[in-house]
């Protein structure tokens, strides 16, 4: 099923995985999908490597997706691409039943001055995708603070309508943690031209460096009410857990009412924290996290 077809009917709930790097076993994936199958997602992205690496075990995850009867989408970005090479790719999405892709310049190899393939950027990836598989259903990813090497946001959000003019059917949008700044950015698409559905990308706040790193590294600015959570919790690792729940928790419930068209949830294939965290913000209920009952005891909130 297309990703466009699904946000037609409703607001959605979607999770990003990433597959083991190659020689390490497949199974705690696995197992981490047939928990998150559980929450009753509309559909699961999974990512590969930089500069392409373990694209084999990201189709392998895909299909796997596709097996146990759930809607995959795959990453794909231009780095090392040749236009020979994206064709077969995509010929092998096709071919096990992967509909939805997500397209990316993706991030550079350290030392790498361009992606060293065909395309230099998303928008050249969209066209030649759409010429070539126009029945694939095309995502994009969206900056609500901008692209660190866009000069402005101005800029950025007219690559984001010459994405939209060139195949893309919808945007996932990259870490936010400052709620205004994504609801101005709503704003400003929406005023820029922009139409395609927008959902929501949620990094939890699991661990006290990882998330710094991530919201640095994705030149995303940390409100006041997560800067306190990092400064109280040094040093406390679980401490820190708990508070970054609570604050993702409220987190989901505020971008639920931004008018964004789904969450999609990077849950870092943590399946027991992403469980908990949608408990407590009233996604899902279930008597207990060590649950042995089935998915029965997972009741959407209406």
């Amino acid at each position: 099923m297309k990703i466009t077809d699904i946000l037609k009917s409703k607001a959605t709930l979607s999770f990003e995985v990433f597959p083991p790097k190659e020689g390490q076993p497949m199974e705690p994936l696995l197992e981490a999908l047939r928990q998150l199958y559980r929450l009753r997602p509309d559909f699961i992205s999974c990512t590969y490597g930089a500069g392409g690496t373990n694209k084999g075990r990201n189709m392998e995850i895909c299909e796997a997706i596709i097996r146990d009867g759930h809607v995959p989408v795959s990453h794909f970005t231009c780095i090392g691409g040749t236009k020979e090479e994206i064709r077969d790719v995509m010929g092998g999405y096709v071919s096990i039943g992967i509909e939805n892709v997500l397209a990316l310049r993706g991030d550079l190899p350290a030392g790498w001055a361009g992606t060293g393939g065909d395309f230099a950027h998303a928008d050249e990836l969209l066209a030649f995708l759409e010429r070539e598989r126009p029945e694939l259903c095309k995502g994009v990813a969206g900056y609500p603070e901008k692209h660190l090497q866009a000069a402005s946001l101005e800029e950025d959000i007219g690559h984001l309508k010459s994405k939209q003019d060139k195949g893309a059917a919808f945007i996932t949008t990259q870490i936010c943690h400052d709620l205004e700044a994504f609801s101005r950015y709503l704003e400003r698409i929406r005023r820029a031209g922009v139409t395609i559905p927008v959902v929501a990308g949620i990094m939890p706040v699991l661990y006290r460096e990882g998330t710094i790193r991530m919201t640095l590294s994705n030149g995303c600015s940390i409100p006041r009410e997560l800067a306190e959570i990092i400064g109280r919790h040094d040093g406390r690792p679980e401490d820190f857990k708990k508070a970054g729940k609570e604050y993702t928790a409220r987190q989901i419930q505020r971008f639920k009412e931004t008018g964004a068209a789904g969450l999609h949830i990077y849950t870092m294939n943590k399946h027991e924290d992403i469980t908990e965290v949608l408990a407590m913000a009233g996604v899902y209920a279930y008597p207990s996290l060590n649950s042995a009952n089935s998915a029965q005891n997972y009741q959407a909130d209406a």
